[in-house]
């Protein structure tokens, strides 16, 4: 059975109302930055299979495609399922995914774990099996690309946000990653709070390897009723971005679905890179859709193909 690679969400829930990650303050506006144009609307091309909504640019980047990376020294790049669909790995919430087949509240809350143990860890253990099998695929490829060049090329970051939980981004190359929904290749003991790799099966009797203790080991992903990870981290760095990517999520998903919120609120160019739209598509400022191992790598080869006009794109955000 291929393992998931994202973390659950019920394929019923509805998410709750939008509101602000966790009620965490806004630091003070920068005066120096200032959010790309926006369209009245956004007018639709079909490109073969590629579905593109065209937006506003700098006046020096070619239509239909991003502005230079000089621009966008602060990349933030959010990744679901979807981007792992196409490396074998089932998703959570289509019609044949895990939810069509395993009840959420039995094996992934931690009530279920309470309750049957042995379920849980069987249910983690099969996936956990499968995930060695699975290798990076064109778009992890992309993005670990993107985030090598823009740094060696301007200076920038690129910072991945994962709700997947298996290990392709870094098996891809990519360095800067934060995984909010945990990894199936590590476990947590609730005796000790230590965090240990793991790519063996986990049991009632296995033993922590930092306190020795039996009977508290548990995959370390963040189950429904959970404060996903790293989640200061994760809103300093949509606070800094001037540019947001969004690759192969649904868009329900909360707090995630939030996230393109945030980083308009802080004047970065939003795009949408996906199967299909999302329900959040309208809050993007460009949106391209079709398999993300077409998608993603062609826009990577875009961004970085681009050339700066006039010394070098946008000075002012050099100098934040």
């Amino acid at each position: 059975m291929a393992a998931p690679s994202e973390s659950p969400a019920p394929p019923d829930d509805k998410p709750p109302r939008r509101r602000r990650l966790f009620g965490r303050p806004r630091g003070p506006k920068r005066s120096k930055r200032q959010p790309h144009a926006r369209p009245q609307s956004l007018p639709v091309l079909q490109l073969g299979r590629v579905l593109i909504k065209t937006h506003t640019l700098p006046p020096h980047a070619p239509a239909g495609i991003a502005a230079p990376m000089t621009d966008f020294q602060h990349v933030v790049v959010l990744t679901g399922a979807g981007l792992s669909a196409e490396s074998g790995l089932s998703t959570f919430r289509d019609k044949d995914g895990i939810w069509a087949k395993y009840d959420y509240r039995e094996v992934a809350t931690p009530e279920g774990f309470a309750r049957n143990p042995l379920l849980v860890h069987d249910f983690y253990n099969q996936r956990r099996r499968a995930l060695k099998g699975a290798k990076p695929n064109a778009a992890h490829l992309a993005l670990a690309r993107l985030e090598r060049e823009h740094k060696d090329k301007h200076g920038g970051t690129v910072t991945i946000v994962t709700q997947n939980i298996d290990p392709l981004h870094e098996a891809a190359g990519s360095k800067n990653v934060i995984h909010m929904h945990g990894e199936l290749l590590k476990a947590l003991c609730t005796h000790c709070g230590a965090r240990n790799r793991w790519t063996e099966d986990l049991g009632i009797d296995t033993l922590c390897p930092s306190c020795g203790r039996p009977g508290g080991m548990r995959p370390d992903v963040v189950w429904f009723g959970e404060m996903p990870y790293h989640m200061a981290e994760i809103s300093e760095a949509l606070s800094a971005a001037d540019l947001f990517l969004s690759i192969g999520t649904s868009g329900n998903v909360y707090p995630a679905a939030g996230f393109v919120t945030e980083a308009r609120a802080h004047g970065a160019h939003t795009v949408e890179l996906n199967l299909e739209p999302s329900e959040g598509v309208s809050l993007f400022d460009e949106a391209i859709h079709g398999p993300a191992t077409e998608i993603v790598p062609a826009y990577v080869e875009k961004l970085l193909s681009l050339s700066p006009q006039g010394g070098g794109g946008n000075s002012k955000r050099r100098a934040e």
